[in-house]
């Protein structure tokens, strides 16, 4: 029988149109955005694209989850985001119920699945909220709302945080009685923030259990706000969050815009400082960046410490792998360490998804840890891109443009030509590579960190004062280049 092909493509678009208005699929699809937003690259692809939309009923969004091993792993670690996003999509009466599937002739999905518990609508979402009395410890506890796993023992120090972790120790010491309060911790989303705010929080709450410590974010405070204000109970609301000891606020940055929340904020704020209590703030920018946040809370947000957290160096990204797998119960050859180490810079959640991925491949696809299994991770099908510049080549390069030879550029010769070499080939190796000032400086004749700093100033000033460094400089920085 001959079918029409007009009418066949007619049909096929049809077909097309009824799945994406799907409702399962569609709130899933919304979800997935936010979630893309909230976590690493890897661990994205890694948990959350094997999660399949099977149906909705009423609010209850039902998923297909690849095994129990899954589910257990998204409910440990994401939950609050998965409560958080759907929430958001479905409203806040969502539900969300797990299913495991499994290969049947079937074609029932009851018939071939395990229903998992998920996320459950709270008639009285007050239950569980913090009480707001003001109410001494001894006599009524409250959830803190610290996870146990953020320690500093767990928490890997390198050049990219060691102020802020400096910092963070002197506080858990010593918390309220330091020049450092506030202390605001910035940086890019996934480098440890959270990580090392609440490692404050276990810190004290562990060494001085009398101490009132409470963990929110600026999400949560909003909405217990919002809920005060509904209830009749600001009064409580604000007397609570006064006696507080220790607080400790993540992503400052989401206030903007919710004026009455920052200025209730802020009294808070003003009354905790005052009594010399501690105070803890993360945000993705530095406070003076924050937009529509009140002149007077970005005031007092700079009258402490402010001090960002950096993407970590090459050496702190093995650390990093290395006691991430030795905590996952998996050893991971050195080699495969390195390269995961030289192909992942953008943060730490990146690097937990790779090992994550690594140790998901190794337990259901029988693989052993390689090289090759590791760029499958990182990059899919996609080409491995170029190998970056090594400092031994940059130095060549360079040695060649002066026609220095290279044991006299790296040795303590302070001749103008012999220094200004050694000065552009550190300039250039800290502009094209991601290697720490302690590794360069090692490269450089076992320089110190504070002699490459100066290297780099030096070069820095000699741009704009002299126009034949600044031409050699844009030729050597041209034909660099062209070799990545």
């Amino acid at each position: 029988m001959r079918i029409d092909t007009k009418l066949s493509n007619q049909i096929e678009k049809k077909s097309e149109s009824l799945l994406t208005k799907d409702p399962a699929t569609t709130k899933w699809q919304r979800c997935l955005e936010i979630i893309k937003d909230n976590v690493g690259a890897q661990v994205f692809k890694t948990w959350f694209i094997p999660l399949k939309p099977i149906s909705m009923e009423g609010k209850k969004l039902i998923l297909s989850v690849p095994s129990q091993f899954f589910f257990e792993w998204i409910e440990e670690h994401y939950y609050d985001l998965m409560r958080k996003t759907i929430n958001q999509v479905i409203g806040s009466e969502a539900e969300l119920e797990y299913r495991i599937v499994f290969d049947d002739i079937d074609n029932k999905v009851e018939n071939k699945s395990i229903k998992m518990p998920g996320l459950r609508y709270d008639p009285n979402p007050n239950q569980n909220a913090i009480p707001f009395e003001p109410v001494i410890l001894s006599q009524k506890e409250y959830p803190t709302y610290l996870n146990p796993k953020y320690s500093f023992d767990n928490f890997i120090i390198g050049e990219s945080n060691q102020l802020a972790s400096s910092a963070a120790l002197s506080i858990s010491q010593n918390p309220g009685k330091t020049r450092f309060n506030p202390l605001v911790i910035y940086g890019e989303t996934g480098l440890g923030k959270t990580h090392l705010a609440q490692a404050i929080g276990n810190y004290i709450s562990k060494n001085s259990p009398r101490l009132r410590v409470l963990y929110t974010d600026s999400e949560r405070f909003t909405l217990e706000f919002v809920n005060a204000v509904q209830n009749n109970k600001v009064a409580e609301f604000s007397k609570f969050y006064r006696s507080i000891d220790v607080l400790i606020v993540d992503d400052i940055q989401f206030l903007s815009g919710k004026d009455k929340t920052q200025d209730n904020f802020f009294h808070t704020f003003n009354s905790l400082y005052q009594a010399g209590k501690q105070i803890i703030l993360t945000s993705d920018k530095p406070p003076r960046d924050l937009k529509s946040v009140d002149d007077r809370l970005v005031s007092r947000f700079q009258c402490g410490l402010i001090t960002d957290i950096k993407a970590p160096d090459f050496e702190m990204r093995m650390a990093i792998i290395m006691k991430k797998s030795k905590d996952e119960g998996i050893e991971i050859p050195l080699d495969v360490v390195e390269y995961l180490a030289r192909n992942i810079k953008t943060c730490i959640r990146d690097l937990e998804g790779a090992i994550i991925s690594l140790i998901a491949r190794v337990t259901f696809d029988k693989k052993p840890i390689s090289i090759e299994l590791a760029k499958e991770i990182i990059y899919g099908n996609k080409p491995e891109p170029a190998k970056p510049l090594s400092i031994q080549h940059i130095k060549s390069i360079v040695s060649e443009y002066y026609q220095i030879p290279l044991e006299q550029m790296v040795s303590k010769s302070r001749k103008h030509e012999i220094a200004l070499s050694r000065q552009m080939a550190i300039y250039l190796t800290k502009l094209l590579t991601n290697n720490s000032l302690k590794t360069i400086g090692s490269e450089f004749g076992g320089r110190d960190h504070s002699t490459i700093l100066h290297s780099c100033q030096t070069i820095d000033n000699y741009l704009v004062t002299d126009r034949k460094v600044k031409a050699s400089f844009e030729t050597l920085l041209k034909t660099l280049k062209n070799e990545l």
